[in-house]
């Protein structure tokens, strides 16, 4: 097996929260050594709360479960950048570096002398990341925003619920679809640069990696002139296509039938009860009007076998169907184990904790996890010393005058 894809390339990370930070985790599963310059004048948010399940707080910058899950394999160094002379040194980690990355409100970096057109005499060929709720240009480029807000005004969370609810927001998940869209722009400003040998600015709208997620939906009113909306699980083709409550607490399956051979496929699989036979049921644009009934009769059968029993009843005769899993079933399922989707490491202030892994198996370059996420500064003396060279009094000494803070 060869080296790390992105083995190499040095990533100064100046991003926080979900959107950013998870994007940069990517790079970090490929190879990437991934600086993350932090500050105990703002910490990032999520070394200090979950975000997403109320505000809990945790001990301690360095206790926290959530930032250790999205900052997977980085390194971290401290420099108040509020105090020019951190600006300083975080100008001399760009200079060794690949790559910058940042998801603060368009002109946050620009402030305090670290926009683009400044990177780019420190570094002609420098990457930058600029990640951002509305982008760059634009007259919301001001507003700030979480992933609720990503997920609204993308249009996504207006087609996303059912019909008599409101639409849904889909809380945290937008952040990482965001964060996937980064990480694959700064791979492909990589290629071009190898290339060619320039570097250039990347402006994310969170926004709009959301809205293209909507493209049927988009081409509808373009081609059609209809406005879609929240149908829940139901598709405007296919039927049967839900999700079916099986045996157990809260225990669903999902089954979608696309074709005519799938429905006899699906009819045999049960046993041809009587009902299958119905005119209701005959075609699929029958079914498809019918639906109502048909998901309460489909109902009526699986209500009588566990979710997994289901999905390998109707996956053995080619019908697709698959079970609804919670987390806790994520993490205990045997197709996710045999993958290693999860993977236990060891984190040097909360002890064995389970992460979730890269998703991609590469046959020749490794994606993986190899250490947990850092301490807050914990590298300041390899990249402050090893790598740019200063001393440890001259380190000391900044640390005493809160510049390396």
């Amino acid at each position: 097996m060869s080296g790390f894809a992105l083995e190499g390339v040095r990533v100064a990370d100046f991003c926080w929260l979900w959107a950013g930070s998870y994007a940069t985790c990517l790079l970090a599963y490929l190879g990437a050594e991934v600086i993350k310059i932090e500050s105990m004048a703002r910490t990032d948010p999520s070394r200090t709360m979950t975000l997403t399940i109320g505000a809990h707080a945790f001990e301690g910058v360095d206790h926290s479960p959530v930032f250790n899950s999205i900052n997977l394999n980085k390194l971290s160094v401290r420099l108040n950048l509020k105090q020019p002379k951190a600006v300083e040194l975080a100008k001399s980690i760009i200079r060794i570096s690949d790559v910058v990355t940042q998801n603060m409100r368009p002109g946050s970096l620009d402030r305090i002398g670290l926009g683009y057109d400044v990177l780019q005499e420190i570094k002609p060929d420098i990457i930058m990341l600029s990640s951002s709720a509305y982008g760059a240009e634009g007259p919301l480029r001001t507003y700030g925003g979480y992933a609720p807000s990503f997920a609204c005004y993308s249009g996504l969370a207006n087609l996303t619920g059912y019909s008599d609810s409101p639409p849904n927001p889909m809380t945290g998940s937008t952040d990482l679809m965001s964060a996937a869209t980064g990480a694959f722009a700064i791979v492909a400003a990589l290629c071009y640069r190898q290339h060619t040998g320039q570097g250039q600015h990347i402006d994310l709208s969170s926004v709009e990696s959301l809205a293209v997620f909507t493209g049927d939906a988009l081409m509808d009113y373009i081609m059609n002139g209809r406005v879609q909306s929240r149908g829940g699980n139901r598709d405007r083709i296919m039927a049967p296509h839900n999700c079916y409550r099986c045996h157990g607490d809260d225990k669903w399956v999902s089954i979608a039938v696309s074709t005519e051979e799938e429905w006899q496929a699906f009819c045999e699989a049960i046993g041809n009860p009587e009902w299958t036979g119905d005119e209701r049921f005959c075609d699929a644009y029958s079914r498809w009007k019918n639906q109502e009934e048909l998901d309460k009769l489909v109902g009526e059968w699986t209500i009588n076998h566990t979710h997994y029993e289901v999905t390998e009843c109707l996956q053995k005769a080619g019908v697709a169907a698959m079970p609804s899993l919670s987390n806790e079933e994520i993490l205990s399922d045997a197709h996710f184990k045999e993958r290693n989707l999860a993977v236990e490491m060891e984190h040097p202030v909360m002890g064995k904790q389970v992460v979730v892994g890269p998703p991609w198996r590469f046959s020749e370059t490794p994606a993986r996890v190899t250490r947990s996420s850092p301490l807050i500064g914990e590298h300041n003396e390899y990249v402050f010393g090893e790598l740019l060279g200063m001393s440890s009094r001259e380190i000391a000494r900044l640390i005493d005058e809160e510049i390396i803070y």
